[in-house]
């Protein structure tokens, strides 16, 4: 086998690898699943979709493997408030959550305004701020519109 970078491994994948993680056929899988992820899916849609690739993959594996991710420092873990733990990448560039509490969507987003203001709020303080998470909960502006009768 080759030493060097495997091409058809995901970043999430190498990154594992880098770190020294024994990389098992049912992990690579998990890894790749969270890979191809454009949501923040939950221990139970990981398992569905992982078990749809490989359907020897236990859900307790599917635990396993994801606090393992997340111990590494490869995987961060959010609660929106729904009571279930979802996941992303911990390699994407800094952004924002902003939280459709009546259909769980989670929508990314980057605002140069907010970033400025928390590290002004920081420094006003007495801080250097190094690091932050915000995450906004909001309804649509239509359901607002129609419970006020308009």
């Amino acid at each position: 086998m080759a030493s060097g970078p495997d091409s058809s491994r995901t970043n999430l994948e190498q990154r594992c690898v880098e770190l020294g993680l024994k990389m098992t056929g049912q992990r690579r899988v998990i890894a790749r699943v969270l890979s191809e992820a454009k949501d923040h899916p939950n221990v139970e849609l990981v398992h569905r979709r992982a078990n749809a690739i490989d359907n020897r993959i236990s859900l307790a594996t599917v635990y396993r493997t994801l606090r393992l991710f997340e111990e590494v420092d490869i995987l961060e873990r959010h609660d929106f408030g729904d009571g279930k733990a979802r996941y992303e990448k911990a390699d994407q560039d800094h952004h924002d959550h902003l939280i459709d509490v009546k259909s769980g969507k989670v929508i990314e987003f980057q605002n140069r305004e907010i970033e400025k203001l928390q590290a002004a709020v920081a420094e006003r303080l007495g801080f250097k701020l190094v690091g932050h998470r915000l995450e906004l909960y909001a309804v649509p502006l239509a359901d607002d519109a129609t419970e006020s009768g308009e």
